[in-house]
């Protein structure tokens, strides 16, 4: 926001560097830690060092501190300034507080929803996630997965990269065999109630699931089931692509609610024969090693690697013939980078897979894949109910995504009905939405990524804590007091009053949306951003009990207005990162 600024002072003290006869080097400039006063410092210890020779048998901290204090002497200090220290070799330039409160609400306010975006980088980068299973439940340990992987395509994108959002979906494999099989034996014919998709096929695979634990020698009717379709028995095929769809329009339900997209979806039958071709080609150069009939097509990583137990041994093909998930995968990784000169391929997938994944990207770099080490894996763990039980879908232990989303709703509505009673019903259950969806993404967002997390309703709908609901009542009280003053943009009025400490704080973090932006990209984390946006509401809030705006004098309102909607554009495009929406009123 401040690169004029500082690239201005930079050509000042490089030339007073030049006139004192020695050589400039590339100074570094990094902001100097907010404490009431913004500002930029630079070191001159390279320069002292780089010139040491003309430093009269200083040493390069005492050189540089002689340097520091020559330049800060015949410096002409520019008007955004409000003074300049040396101190120990390095110059620190305090920028004039109104002139800088005035140009990050300029920028906020003309740059509006692009508020926080960073330079075009000239990065793609695909990212991988949701991957559910056709013919089961789409449930609540699916929601991390699905909430951490848009939240970070939306962050990254902000950043300046270009973002394929991508979804590989499982229509395939043996939990679909296995659902096919009691489906054939005690549903032939039925079709799942128009409401109640993913419950109704979700039981069916945890019934499947009962049987066969039950009754193990029931395992011989699903090998033989698996086989019509790897020959694409036709009358199996037709069955499959049928309930197969049941599955993907439940899927874009779930998706249209939480507000998630995709740019290209994968499935895992369109990479099975590539990938048996694949293993085909691996037995033939001597990778793999064909046991069967009576062991699997296996990859002894280690063996290859002259490892011990870093890589294992990575099982790629059935002794059957029937593929696994290495048979799919492998070629996956190709396609991916075939289709799309990728910089980045980012794989949101959960953590009990870090060593399996570890694998395959392994064994694509041995297959001479020089892309390989772009391939990443962001992991996370798994979300338990209260009381500390995992979702398995096998077991039927699930809370159904909508069964979730509906409680979350309910629980929405008291808080606007409770805010706002007067509120038609149409509008009250659009907050509410927005409300509940935002709830459940910010739990969900707010705790490391490689931590495990009890779900918890009090928490995720505090109004008065670190929760989404909290956050956006801070997002309606500014759209509020500019509704109430009829608030237009105007990028001329000047500051004619001295700021209070909470305008200086609100104003900071204001200031900092870009940096929190490239931050989060780097690390993979929207924790970054739902910490700073909890603190940006905190400030505003603060900000609002301690400085009038509307019975303010004229002069002072103005500006105090013109912060106001900068903070409701900051909080906005801070929460859009994280896919929360923002009511007008609550």
């Amino acid at each position: 926001m401040f690169e004029k600024e500082q690239s201005a002072l930079n050509e000042s003290v490089s030339a007073i560097i030049c006139d004192l006869g020695l050589m400039a080097d590339n100074l570094s400039w990094s902001w100097i830690p907010f404490s009431g006063h913004w500002g930029f410092a630079t070191s001159l210890f390279k320069t002292a060092a780089k010139n040491q020779n003309m430093s009269f048998g200083l040493s390069v901290k005492e050189y540089a501190i002689l340097l520091a204090n020559n330049i800060k002497q015949k410096l002409d200090l520019p008007r955004e300034f409000d003074r300049v220290e040396a101190v120990n070799g390095y110059l620190n330039f305090y920028l004039n507080p109104s002139i800088f409160a005035e140009q990050v609400v300029t920028e906020v306010l003309s740059s509006s929803d692009n508020y926080g975006m960073g330079q075009e980088k000239n990065k793609r980068i695909m990212v991988e996630y949701s991957q559910p299973n056709t013919h089961k439940a789409f449930h609540v340990g699916h929601l991390r997965n699905m909430v951490l992987g848009s939240s970070i395509c939306r962050i990254i994108e902000c950043a300046g990269n270009e973002v394929i959002r991508a979804n590989y979906i499982g229509d395939i494999g043996l939990h679909v065999i296995k659902w096919l099989w009691h489906y054939l034996k005690e549903y032939n014919g039925e079709v799942p109630p128009g409401d109640q998709i993913t419950r109704w096929m979700g039981d069916i695979y945890a019934q499947a699931s009962k049987k066969l634990e039950e009754n193990p020698e029931l395992e011989n009717e699903i090998r033989d089931l698996f086989q019509r379709w790897d020959a694409r028995d036709p009358q199996i095929v037709e069955l499959w692509q049928k309930t197969r769809q049941w599955s993907l329009d439940a899927f874009q339900e779930v998706y249209r609610q939480l507000g998630i997209k995709f740019d290209r979806f994968y499935f895992e039958s369109e990479v099975e024969d590539s990938g048996k071709k694949i293993v085909d080609n691996l037995i033939k150069c001597g990778i793999a090693v064909d046991e069967r009939p009576e062991g699997a097509v296996i990859v002894d990583l280690d063996r290859i690697l002259g490892t011990k137990d870093k890589y294992k041994v990575l099982v790629i093909l059935r002794s059957d013939g029937t593929s696994l998930y290495p048979t799919k995968d492998i070629p996956l990784a190709i396609q991916k980078f075939e289709e799309h000169e990728l910089d980045q391929s980012i794989y949101v997938i959960d953590v009990r897979q870090s060593l399996y994944l570890k694998q395959i990207f392994k064994l694509l770099e041995i297959m001479g894949f020089m892309w390989a080490d772009k391939c990443y894996h962001l992991s996370y763990e798994i979300v338990n109910l209260p009381g500390n039980v995992t979702v398995a879908s096998r077991e039927g232990t699930v809370v159904l995504l909508e069964d979730l989303i509906s409680e979350a709703e309910k629980r929405a509505l008291r808080i606007v009905e409770e805010k706002n009673p007067d509120l038609g019903d149409n509008k009250k259950n659009e907050i509410a939405h927005k409300v509940a969806i935002g709830a459940i993404k910010y739990s969900l967002l707010s705790r490391d990524n490689t931590k495990i997390i009890t779900f918890d309703w009090d928490t995720a709908m505090d109004v008065n804590g670190q929760a989404a609901p909290y956050i956006q009542y801070a997002y309606v009280r500014a759209n509020s007091i500019l509704k109430k003053a009829h608030f237009s943009i105007s990028l001329d009025s000047k500051i004619t009053h001295t700021l209070s400490n909470e305008e200086i704080e609100l104003i900071d973090l204001i200031a900092r949306l870009p940096e929190e932006v490239q931050k989060a990209a780097k690390e993979l984390k929207p924790l970054q951003i739902t910490n700073y946006s909890y603190e940006l509401a905190k400030a505003f809030s603060d900000f609002y009990n301690q400085c009038p705006v509307l019975s303010a004098e004229k002069s002072v309102q103005d500006f105090r207005l013109k912060i106001v909607a900068a903070f409701r554009q900051t909080i906005k495009n801070s929460l859009d990162l994280l896919g929360i929406q923002v009511p007008d009123v609550m």
